[in-house]
């Protein structure tokens, strides 16, 4: 049996979805109560755990033989990234008490990235974990083309999205969450040993000009891209609602500089952008 953390998200949804089609047995670990119900009903074991409850998330952790852990996301962290410190340390300790056999880890790319980033929490994270007792595997995604979702009204109405990827026609890795999820289902299963590192991109390197593109074939219409210029990201986020955008904007400086990328050979998923730009454009309507 397999415990799933972060399970009601993109990620977590594409790897319920594998594990349930494969009939793995797995334990559905969600914070609301009211989020177990539509696993149970599929047969699923849940629990519910907060992440930063150690004992809790021990006991959700608990008997299984393969953890799956997705740190969550934190996109406006306070400096030092205290919320996700405290996090990585529960997750640490539940695992240290619940012993499992093995742990897959969703972590990114440029977790390795020496320059401090947003990206840093998940390098952090690698650290800390790497450090457990048991075999861990590190599953390092690129860019999602699920990040696209906030573009879909833009591209409709006006026929423009914004970047602040650029130059536009510079291609980076990104993966779809589907493609993200498969893997860490067969990685669950995988036995190994001591700390790995499996790198994940899309069947080909994806451009914000491709993405456009994309949205041009599912929308019938014109769409272009536009670069978002460097001095306008702190003004923009801070009007967000951003507190500290520093961090994101480093990360946005990593994959524009380059600093940013897989530090060895990737895995190639299957899904391109223009399965996944269809997908978001149909749900939106």
């Amino acid at each position: 049996m397999y415990a799933i953390t972060g399970i009601t998200g993109q990620v977590g949804t594409a790897l319920a979805r594998a594990l349930f089609d494969a009939g793995k047995p797995f334990r559905a670990i969600v914070r609301d109560a009211a989020k177990a119900h539509a696993f149970a009903r599929r047969g699923a074991e849940t629990a519910v755990a907060e992440i930063d409850d150690t004992p809790a998330l021990a006991r959700a952790f608990g008997g299984a033989e393969a953890v799956f852990v997705l740190l969550p996301p934190v996109f406006d962290p306070a400096p030092g990234y205290p919320e996700s410190h405290r996090s990585i340390a529960s997750i640490r300790d539940a695992l240290l008490a619940a012993r499992p056999d093995r742990v897959v880890v969703l972590s990114t790319i440029g977790a390795h990235a020496a320059e401090e980033n947003l990206l840093s929490q998940l390098g952090r994270m690698e650290s800390v974990l790497g450090r457990l007792p048991m075999p861990v595997t590190f599953l390092r995604a690129g860019w999602f083309f699920e990040n696209a979702q906030w573009d879909v009204a833009s591209a409709r109405d006006t026929g423009v999205i914004d970047s602040y990827l650029y130059p536009l026609d510079r291609k980076l890795p990104m993966v779809a969450t589907k493609d993200v999820g498969e893997l860490a289902a067969t990685l669950l299963g995988d036995v190994s040993t001591g700390v790995r590192v499996v790198e994940l991109e899309g069947p080909r390197r994806t451009s914000p000009n491709d993405i456009a593109h994309a949205f041009a074939k599912a929308l019938g219409r014109d769409v272009t891209a536009r670069i978002v210029p460097r001095e306008a990201w702190a003004p923009r986020f801070t009007a967000q609602g951003m507190s500290n955008p520093t961090p994101r904007m480093r990360m946005l400086d990593g994959f524009n500089e380059g600093w940013i990328d897989f530090e060895g050979n990737s895995v190639k998923g299957v899904t391109g952008v223009d399965e996944v730009i269809a997908g978001l454009v149909s749900g939106s309507s």
